[in-house]
């Protein structure tokens, strides 16, 4: 019995090689109706219900016959071998060579990582690694009962699987859709299920624009080593359009690498090499700073557009050094952009910006609290030497100390007192509006209330609280030039900001009482509703805003702020600023439903013109995200945008996915409707079919199909 169990286990090792050999004696189990054991010819048998264990793999048959005399062993079906990695053979009869190393199946069919199915007319094992199946039908398509057509199968001569480099090859092969013979393949390679990354060929894309024509990407990935890869992407259209795109990635063990490009050739320019390059990275440099940057360079303003590579109209390109510190926190970068804008220009945008800052926090001894000291320097330069706007540089270096204390009455109230002061040094050029240098300094000081009442009642909780903040700063009566404090959005939470401006070249002034109200609910059955609204009131109008940005005046518009999640499946949120008699500057209505089934996501918006911010007509659009299941394997999907001021969409798009356990097929069609100098507008089709089986996909499972009745 134990040279049967030693046999057995050798016999698993020759066809099972996921199975690892160990000490000798490890345990092995073998359960059979009957063992018989000739001496005189060293013949053993086992028969009747025959099952093996050994390491992880397990063995059946009906029959196993061990004959000493010419050094083999028969295995007769039903066989099935399952190596406890993934793979299963069955088989009606097997024979191993005196080495055990080699050995030749019958009738047998093997299912790699329960995906892949390959039916053979005979399995042979090759020096314990290969297993070459010949007059092999491949596929990973379920077969139900009464339909022994799949969606798709492979037919070759062999199919040699190299269990040491994870691959398939495959000879003489014929690809099969619905039984119709589709393509030869006199030689083909794909990755067993178990490869999660291999160098070779992906899913192509078809695609057609309006602008491109019909066309088709090709890529080509490259594994290089375990912790990069490379992938090289032509796209061939029917407009003589000629692209080249690579994505390049690597993981560091402190840090990550990503980069994306292309060039093209076409006819769309005069320009005879178009392209674009965008990278990031980002870097552990130790003594607890990080390192990111960003690059973003293209050669035309149409370019990203045309090839739906972006549709950014801004492109940034900088470097971030970072520490942050419980206590203290250190930052610098430079920035530069480049606009694709019809309305900007590259010479009178500032192209590159500077800043450094470090804050430090901590409690003073003396008078309580918590206080910060703040050092930075913002810089920005200017291609065009003109004098004003358009050719203005200038460096900002700033200085400023803030403080906090808060006291809790017996109340309950929560009185807090507020102060600080900062001064700013401007050296300026190119705007003889502005003296060479410019200085400010700003103190401030505020009071704030609030009031939390908290009542619960049947496991409801109700939480309201009133807050008031009267804040002083000095109204600035020749202010410095203004970069980064343009565009003014006011909404709850700013509500109680001492300054409302979003950068530092304006500081809110004047004395003015911030207002506000508060009130939250939760209840136990699992849905909540939050509300907030205030304004401001001030004792004069410093005319620093503009009317659309619902802060000017003596008396802000109110500010308000809903949102109402019903358990986790369905969020309603709404942000508004409107005056006293109800008409609106600004709202946002945002709705979110989520299901088994649907994912839904709508929103509309609205603003007034504003020529100060760069706004000359109002806005108002619908948005429109949507994902459903149609059924078990079909998902469909819709976003929309419309423009309900000019009463057109300005994009439209739908996608059509179907997949299963063996083929995925992915549809898209979208329309931008809008159109400048730089870019048409164009109706985008896309197609992208895959094989799925080949090669760990990752992520979820898709489903398989069922069979009826």
């Amino acid at each position: 019995m134990a040279a049967l169990r030693s046999l057995l286990a050798a016999a698993l090792l020759a066809l099972a090689p996921a199975v690892t050999a160990t000490a000798q004696d490890v345990p092995a189990t073998l359960v059979a109706d009957r063992v018989d054991f000739d001496a005189e010819r060293q013949r053993l048998v086992a028969a009747g219900d025959v099952e093996f264990l050994y390491q992880g793999a397990r063995l059946t048959a009906a029959r196993v016959v061990y004959d000493g005399e010419t050094d083999r062993i028969s295995l007769e079906g039903p066989l099935t071998l399952d190596d406890g990695a993934g793979v299963v053979i069955v088989s009606e009869m097997a024979e191993l060579s005196t080495d055990l190393q080699n050995g030749i199946l019958t009738g047998a069919r093997m299912v790699l990582q329960r995906r892949l199915q390959m039916a053979a007319a005979e399995i042979r094992r090759v020096d314990g690694r290969y297993t070459q199946l010949d007059r092999t039908v491949a596929s990973t398509c379920r077969i139900c009962p009464g339909s022994e057509t799949p969606i798709w199968q492979i037919r070759a001569a062999r199919i040699t699987h190299d269990q040491q480099e994870r691959q398939l090859y495959f000879e003489n092969a014929w690809f099969d859709l619905y039984g119709v013979p589709i393509a030869y393949l006199p030689r083909l390679r794909l990755p067993d299920p178990t490869v999660a990354r291999a160098t070779g060929f992906l899913v192509p894309e078809f695609r057609t624009t309006d602008i491109l024509g019909s066309g088709v990407k090709i890529p080509y990935f490259i594994t290089l080593g375990d912790h990069a890869d490379l992938t090289f992407s032509p796209y061939l259209t029917t407009t003589s359009s000629t692209t080249l795109e690579a994505d390049y990635r690597h993981r560091f063990v402190k840090g990550e690498l990503d980069f994306s490009a292309a060039l093209t050739t076409d006819e769309l320019t005069d320009d005879p090499l178009r392209g674009y390059f965008f990278a990031d990275g980002r870097f552990d440099l130790g003594r607890g700073f990080t390192g990111v940057f960003d690059i973003e360079l293209t050669s035309d303003p149409g370019y990203l557009l045309e090839y739906g590579y972006s549709d950014k109209d801004r492109l940034d390109s900088a470097f971030r050094l970072t520490r942050t510190r419980p206590d203290d926190h250190i930052a610098a970068e430079i920035i530069g952009y480049q606009s694709l804008r019809e309305s900007e220009s590259n010479e009178t945008i500032p192209i590159a910006v500077g800043r450094v800052v470090q804050s430090r926090r901590f409690t003073p001894g003396w008078i309580g609290g918590q206080a910060e000291l703040t050092f930075a320097a913002e810089g920005y330069f200017r291609q065009s030497d003109d004098d004003g706007d358009a050719g203005r540089d200038a460096l900002r270096t700033t200085a400023a100390a803030d403080w906090r204390r808060n006291w809790t009455l017996a109340n309950g109230m929560v009185v807090s007192a507020i102060g600080g002061a900062r001064a700013d040094l401007y050296t300026i050029r190119h705007d003889s509006a502005y003296d060479a240098t410019e200085t400010r300094l700003t103190p401030l000081a505020a009071v704030e209330l609030r009031w939390p009442w908290l009542r619960q009642q049947g496991g409801v909780a109700h939480v309201i609280e009133p807050v008031a903040q009267l804040v002083w700063s000095p109204e600035e009566d020749d202010p410095p030039p203004n970069e980064d404090s343009r565009l003014v959005e006011f909404d709850e939470t700013n509500l109680f900001a001492v300054s409302r401006f979003p950068g530092a070249d304006r500081q809110e002034g004047g004395l003015r009482a911030n207002l506000g109200l508060t009130y939250t609910r939760h209840d136990p059955d699992g849905w909540s509703l939050d509300l907030a609204f205030g304004r401001v009131i001030r004792a004069e109008d410093p005319g620093q805003f503009t009317d659309a940005s619902g802060l000017a005046g003596r008396e802000s518009d109110w500010v308000s702020a809903l949102r109402l999640s019903l358990a986790p499946d369905f969020t309603v949120t709404n942000r508004a600023v409107f005056g006293d008699d109800l008409s609106l500057a600004k709202a946002e209505v945002r709705l979110a439903w989520k299901t088994e089934r649907l994912g839904l996501e709508t929103s509309y918006v609205w603003l007034e013109e504003d020529p100060l911010e760069e706004m000359t007509d109002d806005v108002s659009e619908w948005a429109l995200d949507a994902e459903y299941q149609l059924q078990r394997h079909w998902h469909a999907s819709i976003d929309w945008r419309y423009d309900t001021v000019a009463s057109e969409p300005t994009r439209a798009g739908v996608g059509l996915i179907y997949e299963n356990e063996c083929i995925a097929v992915d549809l898209s069609l979208s329309r931008r409707f809008t159109s400048s100098t730089n870019v048409k507008a164009s109706t985008d089709i896309g197609l992208a079919v895959s094989l799925n089986g080949f090669g760990d996909r990752g992520g979820r499972e898709p489903a398989m199909r069922r069979c009826s009745g």
